[in-house]
């Protein structure tokens, strides 16, 4: 029984000094979570879905020209550094793009509005990144 309030009252004073018992929250940088209909997804700070591609290397996209056209890169400002998870891959033409430990990202053209997904599962090769 001494255990349990012990237990409680260490518990209530992380809280109270605001500690999260739980760990520490993702750092997402430039990037947020998005509640669509398959779930929680890392999104651009406009709200659109984020995506990676099968065919892409480690490091290394694979989508250039029309592909990246309907495809676009998610581009990493010239200052921008990595953070977490993310990482940035300098793409063929020189452009420096945001990836996902080094899964190159990219937005959907047929994506209008934040929230939509509809570029999830696009001939088994392209996936929404969902939020671990």
């Amino acid at each position: 029984m001494r255990s349990a309030v012990i237990t409680a009252l260490l518990v209530a004073g992380a809280l109270a000094a605001g500690t999260s018992v739980a760990g520490a929250e993702e750092d997402y940088g430039p990037f947020k979570v998005q509640e669509t209909a398959i779930g929680k997804v890392l999104a651009d700070a406009n709200g659109m879905t984020l995506y990676t591609f099968d065919k892409d290397e480690m490091g290394k996209s694979m989508c250039t020209g029309q592909c990246a056209e309907n495809w676009p890169p998610a581009k990493a400002d010239a200052d921008a550094q990595p953070t977490g998870d993310l990482t940035i891959i300098t793409r063929e033409d020189g452009t420096r793009q945001w990836a996902d430990d080094g899964k190159p990202l990219y937005t959907f053209v047929k994506d209008k509005k934040p929230g939509d997904v509809t570029g999830d599962k696009v001939n088994n090769v392209w996936h929404a990144v969902m939020e671990e």
